[in-house]
């Protein structure tokens, strides 16, 4: 997995209230806007892993449907394509990517957005463009969100809720170890026979229940052989045996 590099900090004190601002920001032409929209999933790609440190970490990508309701340009059916990067063993992580919101007037209002998510809610700013000639779209966001279920009481500018702060530092995902498996074994004459176990050179390992009926058809006590046995189950099972002779 692509190791984590984004640094995110001081979300806190966002602005109170979003505004559309003029291209060059000069003030005059400021108007404030707010929306609000729910956004259900459309198809959703969550990849996990569990980093060096021992944290739990899911990466989603996915796209959100849904529908806007607000002031003009913040109004119509609302699409956003998202990357989310969650660590769920802390509730923290970060929320990014673009939507667009189809207005009754043409073209749409379009952007990006970076978010914090804290303990099943993400907030952070928006930024884009609007309809109107040379307008841009500064806004504050915050919503209830989860990769499998999406947006929920969101909210573009208009009472968004407060933020938090988190820092991302590299810690790549280590692979899942390997299960260790040992294993004995031991030639001789087969000294105990029975349904359940068998025993070599003092060497006793259970038999399974489907090996059982072809081994006591095929062997009996004082034959010669090699076996080879593993720990499975809390208790060493016969996992080989073949006949040996002497020389």
């Amino acid at each position: 997995m692509r190791k984590l590099t984004l640094a995110i900090a001081g979300l806190a004190a966002l602005v109170a209230t979003s505004v559309a601002v003029a291209h060059g920001i000069g003030g005059a032409n400021a108007a404030a806007v707010a929306g609000t929209f729910s956004a259900a999933p459309a198809h959703v790609d969550t990849s996990t892993c569990t980093t060096t440190n021992g944290k739990t970490i899911v990466v989603t990508k996915a796209k959100y449907s849904g529908t806007a309701t607000g002031d003009a340009d913040l109004s119509g059916p609302i699409t956003l394509q998202t990357h989310s990067v969650l660590n769920t063993t802390d509730n923290v992580g970060t929320v990014w990517g673009s939507f667009v919101i189809k207005t009754a007037d043409h073209p749409d209002t379009t952007g990006n957005f970076t978010t914090v998510y804290s303990n099943g809610t993400v907030t952070g700013i928006a930024t884009g463009r609007v309809h109107r000639p040379s307008m841009r779209l500064l806004a504050n966001v915050s919503a209830t969100f989860t990769p499998t279920a999406g947006f929920t009481n969101a909210k573009i500018g208009g009472g968004t809720a407060g933020g938090t702060a988190v820092e991302l530092s590299s810690a790549p995902c280590k692979a899942k170890p390997k299960p260790v498996i040992e294993h004995t074994t031991a030639r001789g004459s087969i000294s105990a026979l029975s349904t359940s176990s068998i025993t070599v050179a003092g060497l006793s390992c259970a038999l399974t229940t489907a090996q059982s009926p072809t081994i006591n058809a095929k062997y009996k006590t004082g034959d010669r052989v090699e076996i080879r046995c593993a720990f499975a189950g809390g208790q060493l099972t016969l996992t080989r045996i073949a006949p040996t002779h002497h020389h």
